[in-house]
């Protein structure tokens, strides 16, 4: 990507052109009451668009829309080959318009400008391409059978997906769920969060340029309440995917089973133990990744490393470590400034979220080391400094609830068995890390968190081969690699008498 100063982005933002409107049967379009609500960026609190927000109406369109396109065969029963050929182009396209979407999403979610260039725009594109590569390469089966019968074992598209998906990696989030599901031969509504709609309705734009039939990708931006619920509701949707809150998630599987047993896949939330052992191969490696673990995309990651488990031996001394992380290069900017590593929270309500959370950690006996205060005020953006709280204990709000925001809380342990039992002591299973030079240490350890995706030695590391979802209330099911593709086909046994 290349390099562009904050003048110039800022030059940019003046003239964007922002798209609104919800894109059912492709084409863009008012919601069918014509109700908008205000999209305003987390930065300056400016006004980006009025963007359409859909109600059960409109999910009735689009799904109808989408079962006409499924059945009409344009795309569901087109040839592998030819479907890759299109989200090939979809994620060509993706590149070719990645400053504009990268500024969407910073200005809309308020992220900093260089993680937008350089992770959800390269992540966006190669969700769509590894999946458009992968799905002529995906064989079905035949049955061990005795020589005057044939047993097939065929995939076929489930139908109408609806996603619903978050508002922190808005862009990535969409296309974890998208690339699988589309490669698969479906049908899709896609329900971008209300908090940053921006790069969803873009997408739909480009895949329709790309060559994707209209109404096989529908856009409805709202509320959950109103068109997510319609959408878990619906009796003509066959799968529900998800990325959210745990509350959330639990509500959508209350809702498929009113309607019509839909497939319910959700990815939710997460307090994930990052575990340091004395024998660490680099404390200084550790505590540098400890504070990066907590203060990207300002802590709104499923996945933050927001519990920092540390033997007792070494702890002071790699407290010190991380405040001196977070202080020096963690703190808030500009988003616009390429050189920024920390923006806005995503809204006055995530912000009031997060600073309520430091306020019960003190509360409740906590040792504030660095952060928690607003900054950049001035700005009129929701800036809150990356924040250590030391001396806690796994019993405190700031370790059991997902606060998504840059609040970290170490907490003490003696030795193996109580670092496991700490870590594991969650409802949460999405994530965790291990910092040890033990080998046979790093694999007990690794056998014993309860959590999705497990880390040695570094943290939040992966690619899309390696599949990505958790344990207990984390969710079920998985994002990335071919494991994806199992929520978005249904397996057939045809037995043939010859």
């Amino acid at each position: 990507m290349s390099q562009i100063s904050k003048t110039d982005w800022e030059a940019r933002y003046e003239q964007l052109q922002i798209e609104g409107r919800c894109f059912i049967n492709g084409q863009y379009r008012e919601a069918q009451q014509q109700q908008t609500f205000d999209c305003i960026s987390p930065i300056d609190q400016r006004l980006l668009a009025r963007v359409a927000s859909c109600d059960q109406e409109d999910a009735e369109l689009a799904v109808s829309n989408a079962r006409q396109t499924f059945v009409s065969g344009v795309w569901s029963r087109l040839a592998p080959v030819r479907r890759k050929a299109v989200l090939l182009r979809f994620a060509e396209l993706i590149t070719e318009h990645g400053e504009e979407l990268a500024l969407l999403e910073t200005l809309d979610m308020g992220k900093p400008i260089g993680d937008s260039l350089a992770v959800d725009v390269p992540a966006t594109e190669c969700a769509i391409r590894w999946s458009a590569e992968a799905i002529d390469k995906i064989y079905d089966e035949v049955a061990a059978t005795g020589h005057d019968e044939l047993g097939l074992v065929t995939r076929e598209p489930v139908g109408v997906v609806a996603a619903i998906v978050p508002w922190n990696f808005p862009m990535m989030m969409a296309c974890w769920k998208l690339g699988p599901a589309l490669a698969s031969g479906n049908s899709v509504i896609l329900k971008p969060s209300e908090k940053s709609p921006l790069t969803a309705i873009r997408l739909a734009a480009l895949a329709l340029e790309a060559g994707l039939p209209a109404g096989v990708l529908n856009v409805l931006p709202g509320y959950g309440h109103a068109v997510g619920k319609a959408l878990a509701l619906h009796m003509d949707v066959d799968t529900l995917v998800f990325t959210g809150s745990s509350r959330i998630a639990k509500q959508l599987m209350i809702y498929a089973g009113e309607s019509n047993m839909k497939r319910v896949w959700l990815e939710a939330g997460g307090k994930s133990p990052n575990i340091v052992f004395a024998d660490a191969p680099d404390l200084g490696e550790a505590a540098r990744t400890a504070a990066a673990a907590i203060a990207f995309n300002q802590g709104e990651v499923c996945t933050a490393g927001s519990r920092l488990l540390v033997e007792a031996s070494i702890k002071d001394l790699f407290v010190e470590k991380v405040a001196n992380a977070l202080q020096e290069h963690w703190q808030p900017g500009h988003p616009l400034d390429p050189q920024t590593r920390v923006g806005a929270l995503v809204d006055q309500g995530q912000t009031d979220t997060v600073l309520g959370y430091i306020r019960a950690g003190q509360e409740e006996g906590a040792r504030l080391v660095v952060g928690g205060r607003r900054v950049r005020q001035e700005s009129g953006g929701f800036f809150v400094e990356p924040t250590l709280f030391d001396d806690v204990t796994n019993e405190m709000r700031i370790a059991r609830e997902e606060i998504f925001g840059p609040v970290l809380s170490v907490i003490s342990f003696e030795g193996f068995e109580e670092a496991i039992a700490i870590a594991n002591d969650t409802i949460y299973g999405l994530a965790a890390a291990v910092w040890t030079r033990d080998l046979s240490k790093a694999h007990l350890a690794s056998k014993a968190l309860r959590a999705g995706s497990v880390w040695v030695n570094q943290y939040d590391s992966g690619d899309m081969t390696a599949p990505f979802g958790g344990f207990k209330q984390s969710g079920n099911g998985r994002d990335k690699s071919l494991h994806a593709f199992d929520k978005y086909t249904e397996l057939k046994a045809t037995w043939i008498k010859l």
